[in-house]
């Protein structure tokens, strides 16, 4: 069980998401921990991982209209370094073109529709924005 919880983001974590609106594409490292119980507020009653998938069936084609796409996925195993308590369900990477088109998928009507079901699933989550950068074989980038 993870000590603290984080859902989403503030209104403030946003507008700086929004200022940094530098040309090119944005990646967005994705770790959700799924709760066992999704919590509905009229009580319906699935697993976490069934309301998450909903999330991503509804969600998916406002996701490939704003030109998303996922660069990389893969499956948890083990921390090696870190709170041992902080553990992940669901790890990718989303690439979007542009901040604007991942602003406005966040506006697109289906998608706050999807956003219940991810709401009801998430016990913790990070979203962390990345700057594209080349691949290769030295740990930093020059």
């Amino acid at each position: 069980m993870m000590t603290s919880s984080h859902t989403t983001f503030s209104k403030e974590t946003f507008a700086a998401f929004r200022s940094n609106d530098r040309p090119g594409p944005i990646h967005m490292l994705n770790l959700i921990k799924l709760r066992d119980t999704a919590v509905y507020p009229d009580g319906q009653q699935r697993s976490g991982r069934e309301a998450y998938a909903s999330y991503g069936t509804i969600s998916a084609p406002v996701f490939a209209a704003a030109g998303g796409r996922i660069v990389w996925r893969g499956t948890w195993e083990i921390g090696m370094i870190g709170p041992p308590s902080e553990q992940w369900d669901v790890c990718f990477i989303a690439e979007y073109p542009s901040v604007a088109s991942f602003a406005d998928m966040l506006k697109n009507p289906v998608y706050r529709e999807a956003m219940t079901h991810r709401i009801a699933a998430v016990e913790d989550s990070r979203l962390i924005r990345l700057a594209c950068a080349p691949a290769g074989s030295m740990f930093h980038g020059d």
